[in-house]
């Protein structure tokens, strides 16, 4: 039965990963008073990039080729680590949440090569850029795993959120409320959300993320926007199993909370991107430093 959870966790990520998008714009589509676009109109967008060719620049070189499938391989296998409420992950050891940290490094490593192998100014000012939230946010990211790892005295992100809100101290449970704000900051970061960034945006003074994929086409583009959707679900499954509480002793129930859980996070940023407006470049750094506070108040409390 677990060995079938654990598959299942997995497969619903690929499958539902877009979804994700669809229902955080038909939050902000609400809260707009608009209809909005279709739920599933990531699903059509991807399939209308797979059925195209892709064009590369002579001043490209490999890299360029090479960085949207690496991506991609990436969160695949970072997947295979994120448990589903409690229930342990495809792939579990000691250590794993290190080796997590690192492999979502490799992604964001190889998307900077490859804005950087076009030769172009303005998608080197938007790697630039992302390096600077990268320096601040996975820092955090880290903390964050340390803490659970301080106070479950588990070395493995399956036995962390297992023993989450069961077998761990009252102090644990209550720096885990600290955490879930610090790691809704990193979420919204790293998968450049508003306040941090907006996905929608086309002015070149403002784009971050969309910047660096500006030279990318057709079935690259989609491999790219399908690996960002894959991520968003990773981080929106990790958020939920540290932040959500309940545990019904069935794993099926669980299960179905958890997933349920995930797309209750895309309401959330849904919620936020129509409350809020992007930030001046010059605020971010102060809203990392406010998650940084959070994740070390944690750890301070749990140690």
């Amino acid at each position: 039965m677990n060995t079938l959870l654990h598959m299942l966790s997995w497969l619903f990520a690929i499958i539902l990963a877009p979804l994700l998008s669809g229902v955080i714009n038909r939050t902000k589509a609400l809260y707009g008073g608009r209809k909005g676009q279709p739920l599933f109109q990531a699903y059509y967008d991807l399939f209308k990039l797979l059925n195209k060719g892709a064009v590369y620049s002579q001043t490209t070189s490999w890299i360029f080729r090479a960085a949207p499938i690496i991506s991609l391989s990436v969160v695949l296998t970072a997947l295979l680590l994120i448990p589903i409420m409690g229930y342990r992950s495809v792939l579990s050891f000691r250590g794993d949440f290190i080796f997590l940290a690192y492999i979502l490094g490799l992604m964001r490593f190889v998307t900077v090569l490859a804005a950087l192998d076009t030769g172009s100014a303005f998608e080197g000012m938007g790697a630039s850029r992302e390096m600077q939230f990268s320096l601040l946010a996975e820092p955090i990211f880290l903390i964050c795993l340390a803490v659970l790892a301080a106070g479950t005295g588990q070395l493995d992100l399956s036995g962390m959120i297992q023993s989450l809100w069961s077998a761990s101290s009252p102090q644990t449970n209550a720096a885990t409320f600290l955490l879930t704000g610090a790691l809704i900051i990193v979420l919204l970061t790293e998968n450049a959300r508003i306040p941090v960034d907006d996905p929608a945006t086309h002015l070149e003074l403002t784009m971050i993320h969309e910047v660096m994929i500006l030279d990318h086409g057709g079935i690259d583009l989609a491999f790219i926007e399908y690996a960002s959707a894959l991520k968003l679900w990773l981080f929106s499954a990790l958020s939920i199993g540290i932040a959500l509480p309940l545990r019904t002793g069935n794993p099926y129930m669980d299960f179905i909370i958890g997933i349920g859980g995930i797309f209750l996070t895309a309401v959330i940023i849904g919620i936020i991107e129509s409350t809020m407006a992007r930030l001046r470049l010059l605020r971010l750094p102060q809203m990392m430093i406010a998650a940084a506070a959070l994740s070390l108040t944690a750890f301070i409390w749990v140690t």
